[in-house]
């Protein structure tokens, strides 16, 4: 005869239950009471990425339906609540990778997000643990299926020709070919003059070759990681985006020789681009120099002053030199990248050819903006020191970093919110660029136009 169950066996049946599901279903589907902490949406022409921070990891099912474009992610394990909500409102109407992001319950336990896309793209969805001041965060990052050419931009920009770099967009002119397609097309249909006696030779004029001279900007931080923020709120992200801004007018006014000069922005808004990308970016373009503007931030409120730093295949040339790379080597764990073995494999490559021959002439290039910033603004150190910056291994490019002050000193934090100060940065930049390729022209390239 079977016996009737008893509250307390019921309960212990329940339990026993329990227990067995947990350990089918794992530990990562039982996020049904995850709480979500923020959802942040960071839009950039290079991609635009979703983050949805929660107190727990969340398991997520997702499918890119190409016609039309759009990316449909299933949480698991959570109901439908007001912060997911607010994605809906976060998309703006400039946003070049985003069109709408719809939410709702797709069934019980399950919210799915649907992102409609403005074109083709290449998602990328991925989980970070936490890191810094984040907790857990789902990232999904969309990209352009057709990345626009950064050089060709460059080129285009400088030719009078400014290129839609939008994805979808018609084929760009190639001002390269057009110019070279006009020489001939004139040599074709000139007559021969007749013969004639030679002329007494004429002094050769002195003419620029037009050729095109790149500086790479690198503004640190940025998107999900702030860098260092200073005692009355001050992010570093905002103060070097926008020394870049005014350092890439004064570049772009500018002729070396005769020959312009354009600068290229490893970002030009508040979007986090990971290390090895940044370096990747500059030798896209072909950058004749690279230079990396950051706000320097220490435990002390007391340290002050501006620094310049170069690589170093032989270690730091100071425990505060090593400190700080330490720490802006950092950057990739707290913006937040999606690797694999075989992406480390490759970012560990191409952040180990640097050469004896790059590091003697970044150098030289952070020794004369040294000399520039020290006549306008206190130096924390008078020479240019060394130490293993990831941003600075480009093996054909003089590449420095520049920290412009410390944020975390009150006096100099105030400095680097004033618009005057961050234009004499910018003249001292300028000036120290000019410097350095007076005594140092640059290599020939084959981008002229």
């Amino acid at each position: 005869m079977r016996r009737p169950l008893t509250l307390s066996s019921l309960q212990r049946r329940t339990i026993v239950q329990a227990g067995t599901l947990a350990l089918l279903l794992g530990r990562q589907h039982l996020a049904r009471g995850a709480s979500i902490v923020a959802v942040r949406i960071w839009p950039a022409q290079d991609y635009s990425r979703v983050t949805i921070e929660s107190d727990q990891p969340l398991a997520t099912t997702q499918q890119f339906v190409p016609e039309p474009p759009r990316l449909a992610v299933d949480i698991t394990g959570m109901d439908l609540n007001p912060e997911l909500r607010e994605l809906v409102g976060k998309v703006r109407a400039d946003d070049p990778n985003i069109a709408a992001i719809r939410v709702g319950q797709f069934q019980p336990g399950v919210v799915r997000l649907v992102l409609d896309l403005k074109h083709d793209a290449r998602p990328q969805v991925f989980s970070l643990p936490p890191v810094a001041a984040y907790r857990n965060r789902l990232v999904l990052d969309l990209y352009p299926a057709e990345a626009p050419d950064p050089l060709a931009s460059l080129i285009a920009e400088r030719a009078g020709h400014p290129l839609d770099t939008s994805p979808g967009a018609l084929p760009a002119p190639d001002p390269l070919g057009e110019l070279i397609a006009q020489r001939q097309s004139a040599a074709s249909t000139v007559p021969a003059a007749p013969m004639q006696p030679p002329a007494p030779a004429a002094p050769a004029l002195v003419r620029g070759t037009d050729r095109i001279i790149i500086v790479a900007l690198d503004p640190g931080h940025g998107g999900e990681d702030p860098g260092a923020i200073g005692p009355g709120g001050t992010r570093e992200k905002d103060v070097v985006l926008k020394v870049a801004h005014l350092l890439r007018e004064r570049i772009n006014a500018t002729k070396i020789g005769g020959n312009p000069m354009r600068a290229y922005m490893t970002r030009d808004a508040d979007f986090f681009v990971p290390l090895a990308t940044r370096v990747a970016k500059a030798r896209r373009v072909q950058a004749d120099l690279f230079v990396s503007i950051h706000a320097d931030a220490f435990t002390s409120p007391a340290a002050r002053g501006a620094s310049v730093f170069a690589l170093s295949q032989s270690g730091a040339s100071s425990s505060a030199a090593r400190w700080l790379a330490n720490k802006e080597n950092q950057a990739d764990l707290i913006g937040g990248v999606n690797v694999g073995v075989q992406d480390r494999q490759v970012q560990r490559a191409l952040l180990d050819m640097s050469t004896t021959a790059q590091i003697n002439d970044s150098l030289k290039l952070g020794g004369v903006l040294l000399g520039e910033i020290g006549a306008m603004a206190k130096l924390h150190k008078p020479r240019v020191e060394q130490a293993g910056f990831a941003v600075l291994k480009a093996p054909d490019i003089p590449s420095v970093l520049v920290e412009t002050a410390f944020i975390s000193n009150p006096e100099e934090e105030a400095r680097l919110r004033s618009s005057a100060y961050q234009e004499q940065l910018a003249d001292a930049l300028m000036r120290g660029i000019r410097r350095y390729f007076a005594k140092n022209p640059p290599l020939a390239r084959s981008r002229t136009v």
